[in-house]
């Protein structure tokens, strides 16, 4: 078995290299490892095509070494490549994805995600690229485009960029405009919208569950739009969306639509797009399609750090 270590060394608020190297080196068993130092956004892909065609016939398995758009590439990557899984080492800003497991420390012990088992699990095909974790917009592709802009702050850092992102959206305008179809149906009457997520994932923004129903190897996408409401009554309700008790809440019954679906289709204007994993994408037009059981993430071994 050949392992191949991603490292993205601008995730999080530095760069884990050195860490990660001494973990693999003082692993209980040696492994047949190699790095890769990320260069630039996209080129995940090639590096494992790369090693691959280094190392045919081989099992292989890939660690997204940084956040979710790290992971991402990553899972992209691997799509049709039967032998092949993949996993997070989490060292990014966010890392969303892994909070479906409920225990993101196990991501953190290069020794647990080394004894972990694979699994297939869904993808989402959004045009033609992929989401992992989530694909939303609205309110949260506004609050990820101006994240952008603030992970390099270094008054806001990466800590609280994603709170001081929605103060901004906040103040200057949450709404957004589009027409969303499930399935084929219409789902929003009108066309303007706070925010809607369509999810494989259960979490976004750190801490945000927004789609605490989710399976991530249903074959189903869970879909969440949120109608416009003031921003008053946001304080009054954020937490408890916080807490991913929104679709249990009666106080969101008038605000709330939820369905699962296969395909969705999104409609919007020439300013509109989406967030794909945290990370933002211009468009008028995207078609959301589950493609169950598309890759193997390795769940990490739970034993203790």
């Amino acid at each position: 078995m050949k392992h191949l270590f991603i490292i993205n060394p601008h995730a999080g608020a530095y760069s884990h290299e050195k860490e990660i190297r001494q973990s693999i080196e003082s692993l209980s068993k040696p492994i047949d490892y190699t790095i890769y130092i990320k260069k630039q956004k996209g080129d995940s892909c090639q590096a494992i095509r790369d090693f691959m065609s280094q190392h045919p016939g081989e099992e292989i398995r890939v660690y997204a070494c940084g956040g979710d758009g790290t992971l991402n590439e990553v899972a992209a990557a691997v799509v049709g490549l039967h032998n092949v899984a993949f996993t997070a080492y989490a060292c990014g800003s966010g890392n969303d994805y892994i909070k479906y497991y409920g225990k993101p420390q196990l991501f953190r012990n290069i020794e647990n995600l080394i004894k972990g088992t694979p699994h297939p699990i869904d993808l989402m095909r959004v045009n033609n690229t992929y989401a992992l974790n989530a694909t939303h917009f609205g309110l949260d592709y506004k609050v990820a485009r101006i994240m952008n802009r603030l992970r390099r702050n270094i008054l806001i850092g990466k800590r609280f960029c994603y709170q001081s992102a929605i103060a901004w959206v906040f103040l200057t305008g949450m709404n957004d405009f589009c027409k969303v179809y499930a399935d084929g149906k219409l789902i929003n009457k009108k066309d303007e919208i706070l925010l809607c997520t369509v999810a494989n994932g259960r979490y976004v923004g750190g801490s945000y569950c927004c789609a605490p129903l989710s399976s991530n190897n249903d074959g189903w996408l869970e879909v969440c739009l949120v109608k416009p409401v003031s921003l008053f009554k946001i304080l009054q309700l954020i937490n408890s969306y916080k807490k991913g008790q929104h679709l249990e809440d009666p106080r969101f019954e008038k605000y709330i639509h939820y369905c699962r679906a296969k395909k969705i289709e999104i409609v919007g204007g020439d300013t509109f797009g989406v967030s794909l994993d945290g990370e933002p994408t211009q468009g008028n037009h995207f078609d959301v399609e589950i493609m169950p059981q598309a890759v193997m993430f390795i769940e990490p071994a739970n034993q203790s750090e």
